[in-house]
């Protein structure tokens, strides 16, 4: 499908006529109610006209903005974020009834009325959040703290008024300290404020000693749209100036000692490095593992701000030594000044753990620490928990920007690449540093993190929005759509009691698979569960748990040094991952009402991840009734545009108990039908423009053939049946490929 452009229109920014127009067709529809009784015969969800197609569209409009169009779920980093837009479709469809238009109550003022949601995945909160928009009562759980600590600060009631006289106190209070470290001369020598450092990291010759600057390129810095801006920045081979040249010059010649050389080609080629002063060819991971700490860093570039605003390109001086050698000694002052924890070895750790990175702190230099220290010092003295709890969520932001994993992207774009940019913490041989505190003109600043993720959310759950698709002279745009719900900030109940008693949401930390939730008390469970493969969130989200502990003085939540447990589902094992899924399906079984639904999203490419779904939900006495395919995740993630076959759908898949005196019907050819009702789904994708990756038909199949399994008594059978039929659902998707439907 080729992408579309939207469009986001004010309406301050519309004609009269544009707005007349605009509001007859986004009409708004009365708030209406709706009462579980009446939610008896088949949801709306269970139903082949479920509108995946409309939804889907939201979704992708939203994707390629998320920050903007659900700011709440991102006020604090979280991986495998879902779209918000879908998930309301959900919520709403999971409690419509049959023959009832999901997407005119989508614009409609709904009001699930004594509807109770449960999310025993809550992730970034995304499930809590649009059931809250829906009217819902809300429980959510999850093992990380991380977490936790995310959606309790995002969806708690707040005042706007009292987190800005906050922020600006703060300001008052350390901006100027920490920018005393950033200062830096300007081209001319006159006062100017770094935005950034760049640092390259060194190892030493195996041969002559001497030390080696990891550069692949000594082009450090050009524009994402290099051809249309072909203007690019790189250091002299030799005396280490700052050249302005075009991003793709074979030969440059150095303003400073006339060398010329070759900006495209550094020492580092690969895994191996070539040592520029005996030419010795050797093995970088082979050369860091000899030393017992982390590769040493050269500072080599800085971009500052100068004083009439321009950006200026500048070798690092004698005098940025000084500064940075200023913060070292200050640092060595501080008491408990970080958090010293080590790094537990894992998939998701191992590749930081070789390079000798074995303290969570050896991902800051020395500046950062101490900068952090004088700001996480001074978070600690706020004394209102609500307003202490969200800066340090805005502290968290600061620490995946700031740190020695982040890099440069450069120049038409957000400036700062963050460490999580893949699922991996991967050691950054040319390592970005921010200005903590930033400008107006810095990137992944806490300043100006301050204003695109707190008061953005602050802003939405104050007055929250849609997004609705029209057609504008022959162009699709995205315009938001208000006042569908009020404000979504609540009291959070402390316990499950004050929750029976009446609260709108209550939030715990712990493992799902057992809760203090009243039997059969929740109409619904809505989730997105983990995957069964080799991300492990826990393994990630420690980044940032050491420093909340460390600032929170060990608060309840956050008493163990890890949020690695027992428990969690995620696992590299299937029999594991398969155990631990049922025992939280079984956990949501006994939690939800009779005729209620369990829904959830996923994808997988691997069939190993599929089989373990329909084992977990068989044991846990759940059937599938029915799967539908939306899009995913988000359209700019980078392990999506790695791939070679992305996963740009994710299926929900609909189940009911299966109750002992139920007759579910059963598919006497469960392959085939599954098969046909699969190729019926991607007619109805292929009409809405959508383009479909191989792996895109393959979750659409598998899940519809997964569903007509379901149906059989034993998981033994069903995962047989699936293993027989793998050549029968290979054709079928090579079938269905082709567009032969």
């Amino acid at each position: 499908m080729a992408q579309l452009a939207y469009v986001f229109i004010p309406l301050k920014e519309m004609t009269t006529i544009q707005q007349e127009e605009l509001f007859q067709n986004l009409a708004i529809a009365p708030s209406r109610s709706f009462h579980p009784d009446r939610c008896r015969k088949p949801r709306a969800i269970e139903c082949d006209s479920f509108p995946f197609e409309d939804l889907s569209a939201l979704a992708e409009a939203e994707s390629w903005r998320k920050e903007i169009n659900r700011p709440p779920y991102h006020i604090h980093k979280w991986w495998a974020q879902r779209l918000g837009s879908v998930f309301r479709g959900i919520v709403l469809a999971t409690h419509l009834t049959e023959g009832e238009s999901v997407m005119d109550a989508f614009y409609s003022r709904v009001q699930l009325l004594d509807t109770v949601v449960f999310d025993p995945f809550m992730g970034s909160g995304t499930t809590i959040g649009e059931a809250l928009k829906c009217g819902a009562r809300a429980i959510g759980r999850d093992i990380n703290p991380v977490s936790f600590f995310l959606v309790r600060n995002a969806l708690r009631r707040h005042s706007r008024e009292a987190i800005i006289r906050e922020f600006h106190e703060i300001e008052r209070d350390v901006a100027e300290n920490i920018q005393h470290y950033y200062r830096a001369h300007g081209k001319t020598g006159a006062a100017a404020t770094t935005l950034y450092y760049f640092w390259v990291k060194q190892v030493d010759c195996p041969s002559c000693s001497e030390k080696v600057d990891l550069f692949s390129s000594y082009v450090f810095a050009r524009h994402a749209y290099a051809r249309k801006h072909p203007r690019a920045q790189a250091v002299c081979a030799c005396c280490n100036n700052i050249n302005e040249v075009r991003y793709d010059a074979e030969t440059a010649i150095c303003a400073a000692c006339k060398t010329t050389y070759s900006p495209q080609h550094g020492p580092a080629r690969g895994t191996k490095a070539c040592c520029p002063n005996c030419a010795e060819i050797f093995a970088i991971l082979d050369q860091v593992r000899k030393q017992k700490e982390p590769p040493a860093h050269k500072l080599y570039a800085k971009l500052v701000l100068e004083e009439n605003g321009s950006k200026v390109y500048l070798p690092a001086t004698d005098f940025d030594h000084a500064v940075y050698a200023e913060a070292q000694s200050e640092l060595k002052k501080a008491r408990n000044a970080f958090p010293i924890v080590r790094i537990a070895a894992g998939y998701n750790t191992n590749q930081a753990l070789n390079y000798n990175y074995k303290h969570w702190h050896q991902m800051f230099n020395d500046r950062q620490l101490l900068c952090l220290h004088v700001l996480g010092q001074r978070i600690r003295k706020i004394k209102d928990e609500a307003v202490r709890e969200l800066f340090v969520c805005l502290f968290s932001g600061a620490l995946e920007f700031n740190n020695m994993f982040a890099s440069y992207k450069g120049e038409g774009t957000g400036a700062v690449r963050h460490m999580f940019s893949h699922h991996i913490l991967k050691p950054e041989r040319l390592p970005l540093e921010a200005n903590l505190w930033g400008t107006p003109k810095s990137s992944g600043a806490f300043s100006t993190l301050f204003k695109s993720r707190i008061l953005r959310a602050l802003d939405y759950c104050d007055n929250p929005f849609e997004l609705r698709i029209i057609n504008k002279n022959g162009r699709k745009s995205a315009v938001k759509v208000f006042g569908l719900c009020g404000p979504i900030g609540q009291d959070i109940a402390p316990d499950y009691c004050s929750f029976e008693n009446g609260a709108r949401l209550y939030l715990s930390c712990g493992d799902s698979s057992f809760t203090d939730v009243t039997a059969k008390s929740v109409d619904s469970v809505i989730t997105d569960p983990p995957f069964f493969d080799n991300v492990h969130y826990s393994e990630l989200a420690d980044f940032f748990h050491v420093w909340q502990r460390h600032i929170l003085d060990k608060s309840l939540w956050t008493e163990q040094e890890t949020t690695r447990t027992d428990g969690e589902v995620q696992h590299t094992d299937l029999a594991t991952f398969s155990e631990r899924l049922t025992n939280v399906w079984r956990e949501c079984h006994r939690v939800l009402k009779d005729d209620g639904l369990l829904v959830f999203t996923y994808h997988h490419s691997r069939p190993e991840g599929w089989c373990s779904i329909l084992e977990a939900l068989t044991r846990a006495g759940f059937v599938i009734v029915t799967t539908h395919p939306v899009k995913a995740e988000m359209s700019v993630a980078t392990p999506k545009r790695q791939a070679k076959e992305p996963i740009d759908l994710d299926i929900i898949v609909v189940c009911r108990k299966r109750l002992s005196n139920s007759k579910t019907p059963r598919s006497l050819k469960p392959i085939a039908s599954g098969i046909a009702d699969a190729r019926a789904q991607v007619a109805r994708l292929l009409r809405a423009n959508r383009s479909l990756s191989r792996n895109d038909i393959r979750v659409v199949v598998t899940a519809q053939v997964l569903r007509h399994l379901s149906s059989l008594p034993s998981a033994a059978k069903a995962l047989a049946l699936l293993d027989n039929g793998k050549s029968e659902i290979e054709a079928a998707i090579d079938d269905i490929g082709g567009n032969g439907l």
